[in-house]
């Protein structure tokens, strides 16, 4: 007698892969090794961001110190040497008590009015500027605080990547950590760039007007701000018609927020005139960046 095997259970056929699909078995060997590589990936990214992190200079040293030299410098110095010149440097330190209010002011409304205010980095500004970056594939100068302005002047370059930048941050947020507000900015007077080969508002002073800077007008305070865009570019000879639009703005923007009266303003408006030897330019910011 036959025997008649078990019924099985209905199964249901598994389905071809579909055309052009791998099968299966690859599809899940590509994501594990896919999600071990983005793993290593992060894991590399988090070190090489450690490192950086712990690699960046301090900013304790500079509590009672004022820094020999600056990363600026060199890289000027460099860039003379290369064109076979000889490095040029113009540099005496001032306490803030030796700079002219109207000069200090003025540096403040051009470079970062909310100085004061912020705690190294300005977010709102600092977005913008990333929005208007991934739209024009570069970063600009926009966004940068005066503390900002000051790391990048001490230890980094003037190139405009995205790490040159994330340095910056992290360093000026060191910088507001352990120096005073005050501190910060009697750094960056005496520091900044002024001119070819020319450092610190002192230097800038004595360089473009003849003076020191304690003696700084409220017209020649607004000029030195106005340079710091492109301070090898402008200056008073130079001709730059960006120069002179930008300072007569710095006085518009010292009477509107009150750091001088309304005759100190058109007393200053008269002076720039004479410096610039012609008619006011209409008041209005530029942004001219400088390397």
């Amino acid at each position: 007698m036959a025997l008649t095997p078990p019924a099985s259970p209905d199964i249901p056929p598994v389905p071809p892969a579909a055309a052009g699909q791998p099968p299966l078995g690859r599809t899940s060997w590509v994501r594990r090794h896919w999600r071990k590589g983005l793993a290593v990936g992060v894991v590399g990214l988090l070190a090489f961001a450690t490192f950086e992190y712990l690699t960046l200079p301090e900013a304790g040293p500079l509590v009672d110190q004022n820094p020999k030299t600056t990363a600026l410098m060199e890289q000027r110095a460099a860039e003379a040497r290369e064109a076979g010149r000889t490095p040029r440097r113009r540099q005496q330190w001032v306490a803030l008590s030796g700079v002219s209010k109207p000069a200090i002011d003025a540096v403040l409304l051009s470079e970062d009015a909310g100085f004061y205010a912020h705690e190294g980095v300005d977010t709102v500004e600092l977005k913008r500027a990333l929005s208007e970056a991934w739209e024009d594939g570069e970063l600009g100068r926009g966004a940068s605080t005066l503390t900002q302005q000051l790391a990048k002047n001490l230890w980094l370059s003037t190139d405009r990547s995205l790490l040159r930048k994330l340095k910056e941050l992290v360093l000026a947020r060191r910088l507001e950590k352990t120096l005073s507000k005050n501190r910060i900015l009697a750094l960056y007077l005496n520091v900044v760039e002024w001119g070819n080969g020319v450092y610190g508002i002192e230097a800038g002073a004595r360089e473009h007007f003849g003076i020191s800077a304690a003696r700084l007008s409220v017209a020649q305070g607004a000029v030195l701000a106005a340079m710091l865009p492109a301070p090898r570019k402008r200056a008073l000879s130079s001709g730059s018609k960006a120069l002179k639009r930008r300072a007569f703005w710095v006085v518009e923007q010292m009477e509107t927020f009150k750091r001088i009266s309304a005759g100190q303003a058109q007393a200053a408006r008269e002076e720039l005139t004479r410096l610039f030897d012609g008619t006011p330019a209409s008041a209005s910011p530029d942004e001219e960046a400088e390397p």
